[in-house]
């Protein structure tokens, strides 16, 4: 399984590599911001992918969105990673359609559990 992982902290990306190679994930993309996860998304082979929200040029937010409303990735597996942890943020996010959300910092373990969560109802 190959995924998506969009963040626009370098170090944060490689926080997330880090975690998914821990559980047994290691085919890996990585993009800086929602644009730049868009080109890649149309060329790169991707089942799954793992957003922050706040960045610049496109949040996560835009960028969910505009893999939803994408005729061939609207069913995209999509996890947000965020420091956005008020109510209104998850709800916000869900509504966009994300299939789950995590607030940082976070476990490899509980990445896992979210990513095998995503995968069962998918």
């Amino acid at each position: 399984m190959k995924f998506l992982v969009v963040d626009d902290s370098p170090t944060m990306r490689r926080i997330v590599n880090n975690a998914l190679g821990r559980i047994g994930y290691d085919d890996v993309v990585e993009a800086e911001d929602g644009k730049d996860a868009l080109a890649k998304l149309v060329v790169e082979e991707v089942d799954f992918i793992i957003t922050d929200w706040n960045m610049p040029n496109m949040t996560g937010l835009e960028f969910t969105k505009a893999v939803r409303s994408h005729p061939e990735f609207h069913e995209m597996p999509i996890l947000m990673v965020t420091t956005r942890s008020m109510k209104e943020d998850v709800f916000e996010a869900l509504q966009a359609r994300v299939n789950n959300y995590i607030t940082k910092p976070f476990t490899p373990q509980v990445l896992k559990e979210k990513i095998e969560q995503i995968l069962q109802t998918a």
